[in-house]
């Protein structure tokens, strides 16, 4: 008996129809790419560049809050109070200004936004296949990222605000709509930035929307859905659980968001260049062919460096140039 059998069988039953073949195409094309290790990255550098950001915040709020008491009973009664550590700070009123931390935090937290900005290029470049040779160098790139820093940065922070309003429901139904509709169009913005520069400029934008969509209604779900755990599962627990809790959320939050934007990218590749069906066994389809000599090519490095690549069932370079619309090689 052939325990991959009902496997083969739904790989030929992915080849014959898009609806099947595309999420195929894009799930093989993440793993060719090792999207997990870019996501990763992605992720890491976000969740470290939180702590110097919640280190301005709170340094921040010690500025804010001294000698100001109607500031002080503001946000004692505010949701910030509930935050772990920092809660307890609020309620004693021991939050002070520190410009040595204050600078301290700003660095750092510009250290790791860069780390950010620079792994989603390298996800970017991988998943549209851009040689080595061809990618911005190292001052270009740092450039570039501390541009990108400062643009999705502040759509963020917006777009975070409008979410958090959603799942807090403050103000009633209608601003609860009204919070979902900033969101998306906050978010909207947000990725049509991510996707445009950081994507190589020979991809046409309209091959970018498919993408940007897809990322923008997952995000503004995550961004809900991590409110909603703020406010039910942090905000229910004491100060140790509250603290473990809250670093859970937070790393999974990251975790989710880049890898929604790594499967997004993919998509737009995989659309973009007709990377679809791909097989899960073989035979090798055409645009497996394409894939995998996209995936080699991005190794060369250098203009007098070549990278050439053949498969033992030798199929023409016209045979993989030319397709139907549902990516199956022309006859003849």
């Amino acid at each position: 008996m052939d325990l991959l059998a009902p496997l083969k069988a739904f790989d030929r039953l992915q080849r014959r129809h898009r609806m099947l073949a595309v999420p195929m195409a894009v799930i093989k094309k993440f793993t060719d790419d090792q999207g997990g290790n870019l996501s990763a990255l992605i992720a890491y550098y976000g969740f470290f560049s939180l702590f110097p950001l919640l280190l301005v915040f709170v340094t921040g709020l010690g500025f804010v809050l001294d000698g100001n008491p109607s500031a002080q009973d503001a946000v004692v009664h505010s949701a910030l109070k509930d935050i772990p550590i920092v809660g307890d700070q609020i309620k004693a009123g021991s939050l002070s200004g520190s410009p040595t931390a204050l600078a301290i935090g700003l660095i750092g937290a510009i250290l790791a936004g860069l780390g950010v900005t620079l792994a989603a290029q390298t996800a970017f470049q991988r998943v549209h296949g851009v040689p080595h040779r061809e990618r911005p160098d190292f001052l270009l790139s740092r450039l570039r990222g501390l541009g990108l820093l400062a643009v999705l940065g502040t759509l963020q922070i917006v777009s975070t605000v409008a979410s958090g309003l959603v799942t807090g429901g403050v103000g009633g139904p209608l601003l609860v709509v009204a919070g979902i509709a900033v969101s998306l169009a906050t978010n909207l913005v947000l990725f049509v930035a991510v996707f445009r520069l950081l994507t190589d400029g020979d991809v046409d934008n309209r091959h970018l929307w498919p993408g940007i969509v897809s990322a923008t209604v997952l995000w503004t779900i995550v961004q809900a859905v991590g409110g909603a755990y703020i406010g039910h599962v942090v905000k229910g627990a004491g100060a140790t659980y509250g603290t473990f809790a809250t670093v859970i959320g937070l790393l999974t939050w990251i975790f989710l968001g880049a890898r929604i934007v790594v499967y997004s990218a993919e998509l737009n590749s995989v659309l973009a260049d007709r990377l679809w069906p791909r097989g899960l066994f073989d035979p090798l389809e055409p645009a497996d062919r394409r894939a995998l000599r996209r995936l080699a090519l991005i190794e060369e490095r250098s203009d007098a460096q070549h990278v050439s690549v053949t498969f033992d069932d030798v199929v023409s370079d016209d045979q993989l140039a030319l397709s139907t619309p549902d990516g199956r090689p022309v006859d003849g």
